[in-house]
């Protein structure tokens, strides 16, 4: 293909909307006008990074509604309605600290006993695991932009109920949980068809780790602020940590439903030259056409097995620490609510500066060609299955 700068293209389009029959509706000579690897770079924000921005935002604001609880349930819960650990217990628990007496503990109001709380940080999930798969076919029929929205929103609204729900009944507070899961539960699915229509492939391994790395940066950003908001006076403390993030949801959710759009094609704003370039990498886009979902082959399809097996050990070392390490960092090692809440974020800290570093150098390695698609997906989905899941258990010793 012959070298074509960006001039030459910029000429191409102010002679075709010159021409009175060039309105630019019909994506086939859209992507005959710009080769896929040539884009005009003038325009520092293109549409496509606005999305990758707000789904950055949205994806740190649904984990924070998520984590909080991991570290509001150790204010809420009154620890002294049970029995104390006697103090040569040494083999469940770490020993106090010696200045432990000194140091004023407010308890909570709920008498839940840990198999309570278990319940409590796992109902989430409950709702969560049932919208996954919905949540993605419910994108490909009404546009990635309105499920992703809806699921940030119906997260938000929840978390804000979840402070009355507590204090009405248990049972209540359950349910509350358990449709806050089932909001957030579509949001991974419908993001993923937003990027295959907005995002060229050779952009995707670097783009679509910004986007996701929003809930390693939400879960770094939640925890201690929450655990801030625990220790203060103000309304109880730990109702704080709901209410800030769920009003920040409800108001992430005006600008993406202003900003954004389903594809590249449907967005009035967009730049020609970006619209082209997207169109031509991906291909022509059937917003109307519905698809039939081969279930028979998915279900002998031995990759997708592999890929859902490996997912779910991911997913189990995951979700355990999320939930269950300011607990234990309360219960079983002592600290208190704020040191627990900032080094119970370490973890997410890391992962999220190295998970940025790693796409760069995978996308490196994909345009110089030293690696396959296939290939980086195995490699780097492998070292970051692996390495977390051997040192797992050295977080408890």
């Amino acid at each position: 293909m012959a070298s074509i700068n960006n001039e030459e293209i910029q000429d191409r389009f102010t002679e075709s909307s010159e021409s009175e029959d060039s309105n630019f509706e019909d994506e086939d000579e859209l992507t005959h006008i710009i080769p896929p690897e040539i884009e005009d770079t003038r325009q520092c924000l293109k549409s496509r990074h606005i999305l990758g921005i707000l789904g950055f935002l949205g994806f740190a604001n649904v984990y924070a509604m998520r984590v909080n609880l991991s570290v509001a349930i150790v204010a809420m819960v009154n620890k002294t309605a049970f029995p104390d650990v006697p103090d040569n217990d040494t083999f469940n628990h770490c020993p106090k600290p010696p200045d432990s007496q000194n140091v004023t503990h407010r308890d909570g109001e709920f008498i839940w006993d840990e198999a309570t709380q278990g319940i409590v940080l796992g109902s989430f999930f409950y709702g969560y695991v049932l919208t996954q798969i919905p949540g993605g076919r419910f994108a490909e029929l009404f546009g990635g932009k309105l499920v992703f929205g809806i699921g940030v929103l119906l997260t938000a609204i929840f978390t804000l109920l979840s402070p009355i729900a507590a204090h009405m009944n248990f049972t209540f507070f359950i349910i509350v949980r358990v449709l806050e899961g089932m909001g957030e539960g579509v949001t991974f699915p419908s993001m993923h068809a937003m990027l295959a229509r907005w995002v060229p492939p050779l952009e995707r391994s670097k783009f679509a780790a910004y986007v996701y790395a929003g809930a390693n940066f939400g879960t770094v950003v939640s925890l201690p602020v929450s655990g801030w908001l625990c220790s203060l006076d103000f309304l109880g403390g730990w109702p704080l940590a709901f209410y800030l993030f769920g009003i920040i949801g409800i108001i992430w959710f005006v600008f993406w439903m202003f900003l954004v759009y389903d594809s590249p094609s449907s967005h009035p704003r967009i730049c020609r030259q970006e619209q082209a370039y997207i169109l031509a990498s991906i291909g022509p886009q059937d917003e109307d056409e519905k698809t039939s979902i081969p279930w028979c082959n998915m279900l002998k399809c031995l990759p997708l097995w592999a890929i859902l097996v490996t997912q779910c050990g991911q997913s189990w070392a995951f979700y355990t620490q999320l939930t269950e390490l300011p607990t234990y960092m309360s219960e079983i090692l002592h600290f208190d609510i704020q040191a627990n809440a900032v080094l119970s974020a370490l973890p997410y800290l890391t992962s999220w500066i190295f998970g940025i570093i790693i796409s760069i150098f995978a996308d490196w390695l994909l345009t110089k060609g030293y690696l396959t698609l296939s290939l980086s997906y195995k490699i780097f989905n492998s070292i970051g299955k692996f390495i977390p899941h051997r040192y797992f258990p050295l977080k408890t010793n």
